[in-house]
């Protein structure tokens, strides 16, 4: 069995714990291990944090203040995607480890290691940048959606 959900989300802070309450609870329902749903609730909110931070550069008003997040659990991975509609990324952009007493600029870094494969680049088109991460599923005992 397969569950994906899609949410259109305001730039604002306060959509972040949203979208991170939403994947605890589909992944909570469906059996998955608490320690893996707690590495990609925290990938989401890093990925979500970066897009109401990043993804703005436009008018106010329109409907593009919104950026949005799938989740997507299939068999034995999860696949989660961030996508807003800001400047994107700098053409090759290299994630670099953030110095230590940085206030911010671990996100991207934090996400490469909670997740399994990370995909960071840019929508074609009318820009915006996306986010996407992958992680193997291990399930409770008795779970009621593990992948046979």
């Amino acid at each position: 069995m397969s569950i994906w959900w899609s949410l259109h989300l305001r730039r604002e802070a306060a959509s972040v714990p949203l979208a991170r309450r939403l994947l605890i609870g589909t992944m909570e329902t469906a059996g998955v291990d608490p320690d893996v749903s707690y590495d990609l609730s925290i990938a989401l909110s890093e990925a979500c944090a970066n897009a109401v931070e990043h993804g703005g550069a436009i008018p106010a008003g329109t409907a593009t203040e919104a950026y949005r997040v799938t989740a997507y659990l299939d068999g034995e991975k999860c696949r989660i995607e961030v996508a807003d509609s800001g400047p994107g990324f700098p053409h090759r952009h290299p994630v670099r480890p953030a110095p230590t007493d940085a206030e911010d600029g671990r996100g991207l870094c934090l996400i490469r290691e909670l997740a399994d494969h990370v995909h960071i680049g840019n929508k074609p088109g009318l820009g915006g940048a996306i986010v996407s991460f992958d992680k193997i599923l291990k399930w409770r005992d008795g779970a009621p959606l593990v992948a046979v």
